[in-house]
């Protein structure tokens, strides 16, 4: 006799299955949230989902009003629409500035009369302050003197400083601190590089084709920091897949790619110094390109996370240079870290150095005697046999040329802002365990290693930071550094030269906003100019702008009775920049020819 066991909860049929019962938890719970749906409608129409309430006082009507202006963030964690903003932004600055055939460099104006009469009169004080020190007199009557003739410099500096003049004639500050020297004589251990005198030229070399077209290519490298070890990769060809080092052929989403195939020989010492100092080398790097080039080379670029979790850099270069010439350079660049040995760890992170009240130092737990000093440390490297703590170098590069005005110049641009929104780690995330063990283990070994001179781990190491203080952690160091959303590269995660395009961001807004003023040709320009507006700094409009000093500003709190709740400010903006769009579509059919803009058409995301 079969006996049919009694289920002990109600059977679901199978089509029901995914269906909770109305009005249960399950189905409240499956229903869209209000805050989600606005923040989405918001990043669909490009309204930035945190703005800041600022209020705006003008100092000659005394009226007092309330204006918005966007958060300003860069990573789309934060606020998706303001990060879009800016990579479309950088976008257009790359491309304007890429393939230039007239020099951008603006020639500064000659100093008026008023200004070089200011600077005569400060030359004087500056040869009355230096012959003081000479002339026989008692001391405190010299340094009373001194004290008058300081105050007048001071006032005069302030003088220029109201001027149309830029820079500063003199340091700030004076000191008689002497700066340590370091030979400039290269390796033996590194090949020799041309050096050529500097051409102050920056746009690249024209060639000249069939029928009369002109050809100005150039260029696209990537550079990378060498091996720390063989680790799991994939690489493709077409159809063909060449196996890793571990002899198998990976996936292009296998969960061991970026990791060691041999962890207990990786080298996570030298990765992690590689990735502290890799802003250096990319410096040093430029520098060389242009001494054995011979002309200012101009790039722009950005700084990403290799599977592997090493930093790379992708450079848009204008013109061209032999790939000969590339590499010989990428093997010759180098940088020296001129800091005590760091070496081998004298204390651990859970038995560090004490603090001595007596001694204003840190001393050792058990002998009590005090670490040495950080200039003491530094006296050391002056001796002729010193040598550097840590070189720092490049690995491979890959360069080709890129012509103006092809799918490829465009498919490159959108390649290096790719992940300018993201985190530097973001794109590199562990999926794995043997991702996330790679990453710890990464990690761990740069909350140990000193980031700068006043780095708390240097107590492992038995120094005295420079600018000794009480509190120090050593491993728990507050820089960023050791963060794990750096993971060793703090420098700028953009990188472009200064004679790129001739304009900075906000020179580029402002074009922007010229041509949107151009096209609505009255409409809506005036009633909601917070479109590109939006990016400006410091959230002015046109009067503003024309005159900085009417207005001034500070930050709204959001119990202030004229300051709206947050969602209805978004909402608010949400509508008006719909209608703006409807306005400057329709503006832009009726136009009778092409405008003439800087900045390419807005996408509806704008």
């Amino acid at each position: 006799m079969t006996v049919t066991p009694i289920p002990l909860t109600p059977t679901v049929p199978a089509g029901n299955a995914e269906q909770p019962r109305p009005g249960s938890r399950a189905d409240r719970m499956r229903k869209p949230l209000a805050k989600d749906a606005l923040r989405q409608l918001a990043e669909q129409h490009g309204v930035c989902v945190r703005p800041l309430a600022l209020r705006r006082t003008d100092t000659e009507t005394g009226v007092t009003e309330v204006v918005e202006v966007p958060c300003g963030a860069t990573l789309a964690a934060k606020c998706k629409p303001c990060a879009e903003r800016g990579r479309r932004l950088r976008i257009q600055q790359i491309r304007e500035g890429w393939h230039l055939a007239d020099e951008p460099a603006i020639r500064p104006e000659h100093p008026s009369e008023d200004v070089l009469s200011l600077v005569r009169v400060r030359a004087h004080m500056e040869f009355e302050r230096e012959a003081l020190q000479y002339q026989p007199m008692h001391p405190d009557e010299r340094a009373a003197q001194l004290v008058d003739l300081d105050q007048g410099i001071s006032e005069l500096d302030e003088a220029l400083a109201a001027t149309d003049l830029r820079g500063h004639l003199t340091p700030r500050e004076r000191t008689d601190r002497p700066r340590r020297k370091r030979s400039t004589k290269r390796r033996q251990d590194s090949p020799d590089l041309p050096r050529l005198p500097v051409d102050p030229r920056t746009v690249g070399r024209a060639y000249a084709g069939r029928a009369g077209k002109t050809y100005r290519p150039s260029m696209l490298v990537t550079l990378t920091l060498g091996s720390h070890g063989p680790v799991h990769s994939h690489f493709r060809r077409g159809a063909y897949v060449a196996p890793c080092e571990c002899g198998q052929r990976h996936g292009p989403h296998d969960d061991v790619l970026g990791t060691p195939v041999d962890p207990a020989g990786y080298d996570y010492r030298r990765a992690a110094l590689d990735s502290i100092h890799f802003a250096r080398v990319l410096d040093r790097w430029w520098q060389n390109v242009r001494r054995a080039a011979g002309w200012n080379v101009q790039y722009a670029g950005a700084v990403e996370l290799q599977r592997r979790l090493a930093p790379h850099a992708h450079f848009a270069i204008r013109g061209t240079l032999p790939r000969r010439l590339l590499k010989q350079i990428a093997a010759a660049t180098y940088h020296q870290v001129w800091w005590p040995a760091f070496d081998e760890p004298v204390y651990t992170v859970d038995r560090p150095p004490v603090w001595d009240v007596e001694e204003q130092a840190y001393v050792d737990p058990k002998t009590r005697q005090p670490l040495t000093p950080w200039s003491h440390a530094l006296d050391e490297l002056e001796e002729s046999d010193a040598r550097p703590a840590y070189v720092a170098r490049l690995g491979r590069i890959d360069a080709r040329g890129i012509e103006q005005g092809t799918k490829d110049a465009e498919r490159s641009i959108r390649y290096v802002t790719k992940y300018v929104t993201k985190d530097l780690t973001d794109q590199a995330k562990p999926r794995s365990e043997a991702q996330k063990a790679h990453f710890d283990r990464l990690h761990a070994e740069l909350s140990v290693l000193p980031c700068s001179p006043t780095c708390a781990n240097w107590l492992l190491y038995g120094v005295q930071p420079d600018g000794v203080k009480a509190g120090l952690t050593p491993g728990r160091c507050t820089g960023k550094v050791h963060q794990r959303s750096t993971l060793g590269f703090t420098g700028r995660r953009v990188l472009v030269s200064r004679q790129w395009s001739g304009k900075t961001l906000a020179d580029h807004r402002a074009d922007n906003r010229a041509w949107i003023r151009a096209i609505l040709a009255g409409g809506m320009a005036d009633t909601y100019p917070a479109d590109e507006d939006q990016g400006d700094e410091h959230g002015q409009d046109q009067a503003a702008a024309d005159n900085p000093q009417r207005y001034r500003f500070e930050l709204a709190r959001p119990e202030d009775p004229d300051v709206l709740p947050l969602e209805h400010r978004i909402l608010r903006a949400v509508s008006a920049r719909i209608r703006w769009r409807t306005d400057l579509d329709a503006a832009r059919q009726r136009a009778s020819g092409p405008v003439s803009a800087t900045a390419a058409p807005l996408s509806p995301a704008a």
